[in-house]
C-alpha cells in the first residue's frame, strides 16, 4: 500500500487519471479515498483542481462516448463532495475521532432537515416505493414489482435509517481508507490519531440511549430512526476494536479479514455484533480496561 499511495501522489497527472478511472458507482468509494489523500496531502484547493482536471477529462471522455454530463456531475457531487468536506475538516480538527463525530451530528441534522421537508417519512416512501414497484412492473419484472408492493409497509418505516446509514457508512469509511492511504506516505506519521483508538463517546451513546427511550414513549418514528443510525454508526468503532485487538497480537490477522470476508454474506449479523461492542466500549472504554493495555 505505501507504493500505491506514492506513485498516486508522484506526479499530478497519476491522481487526476485515477480519479478519473475509479469514478463510477461501482468504484466511487475508491475514488472518493483518493480525495481524501490528495486533501491531506496538497490541501483542499489543490485537491479541488485536481478533481476538476479529472471532470474535465470524463467530460470530454463523455462526449466522444455518448455519456451524459450529468453522470460526472453525479460523481463529484455523491463522491468527491463529501469526502473533500470530511477531509478538510479531519485537516482542521487534526483528529480522526472528532472527525466522524461531527459527521454523525450532521447524518443526523440531515435526518430531521429531510423529516421537517417531507412532513410523514414513512408516506413519503410508500409513494416512492410504489412508483418503483409500478415501474419494474413496465419492464416486465412482475415477482420483483409484487414483492415491493407486499413489503411496502415494512420498507417505508425502514428507508430514511437504511440510506443514512449506508451514506454514512460509505463516507466514513473513505475518509478512514484515505487517511489509511495518506499515513502510508513517507515522513508521515498518525498525526491525526489511529483508526484503532476511535472511540465515539458517551455524549454520543448517551444522545442514542435518550432517543430509544423517548421514541418508546412517544411512538415517534421519526425518532426510531435517528436512535437507529446513532446505533448503527457505532459498529465502526467495534471494527476498530477488532484493529486494536490484531495490534496487541490478542487477534491475528486471519481473524481480522475473517470479520471483512463475512460481512458480505452475514452483514446484517457482523454489523450488529460489532455496533453493540462499540457501543458497550463507549460506556466502559475496553481498551483501555485490558490488562494487555497497561
Amino acid at each position: 500500500m505505501r507504493a500505491v499511495a506514492s506513485w498516486l501522489v508522484a506526479r499530478p497527472l497519476n491522481g487526476i487519471l485515477v480519479l478519473a478511472a475509479t469514478s463510477s458507482p461501482y468504484l466511487g468509494f475508491l475514488s472518493a479515498a483518493l480525495i481524501v489523500l490528495l486533501v491531506l496531502r496538497d490541501g483542499t484547493r489543490v485537491a479541488m483542481l485536481k478533481a476538476a482536471a479529472a471532470g474535465l477529462l470524463l467530460a470530454v471522455i463523455g462526449l466522444v462516448v455518448g455519456t451524459p454530463p450529468s453522470v460526472v456531475i453525479a460523481v463529484a457531487v455523491v463522491y468527491w463532495l463529501p469526502a473533500m468536506l470530511m477531509a478538510t475538516l479531519l485537516a482542521v480538527t487534526r483528529s480522526l475521532t472528532l472527525t466522524l463525530q461531527v459527521s454523525v451530528l450532521v447524518a443526523v441534522l440531515g435526518m430531521l432537515v429531510f423529516f421537517g421537508i417531507v412532513g410523514d417519512p414513512v408516506a413519503f416512501w410508500e409513494v416512492e416505493l410504489g412508483a418503483a414497484a409500478e415501474i419494474w412492473r413496465s419492464l416486465g419484472a412482475v415477482e420483483l414489482a409484487d414483492s415491493l408492493t407486499e413489503g411496502q409497509a415494512m420498507l417505508a418505516a425502514q428507508m430514511t435509517m437504511f440510506i443514512v446509514t449506508l451514506l454514512w457508512t460509505i463516507y466514513a469509511a473513505t475518509l478512514v481508507l484515505g487517511y489509511k492511504l495518506f499515513r502510508q506516505l513517507p515522513g508521515e506519521t498518525d498525526r491525526y490519531g489511529r483508526f484503532r483508538e476511535l472511540n465515539f463517546g458517551r455524549v454520543i451513546a448517551l444522545i442514542m440511549a435518550l432517543c430509544s427511550v423517548v421514541a418508546l414513549l412517544i411512538g415517534a418514528a421519526w425518532l426510531q430512526n435517528i436512535a437507529f443510525v446513532m446505533f448503527a454508526i457505532f459498529w465502526l468503532q467495534g471494527l476498530a476494536i477488532v484493529h486494536w485487538m490484531h495490534g496487541k497480537e490478542i487477534l491475528p490477522g486471519f481473524a481480522v479479514a475473517m470479520v471483512y470476508v463475512l460481512m458480505l454474506p452475514l452483514s446484517a449479523v457482523i454489523v450488529v455484533a460489532l455496533a453493540v461492542l462499540g457501543y458497550i466500549d463507549a460506556w466502559f472504554d475496553l481498551r483501555r480496561r485490558a490488562p494487555v493495555a497497561r
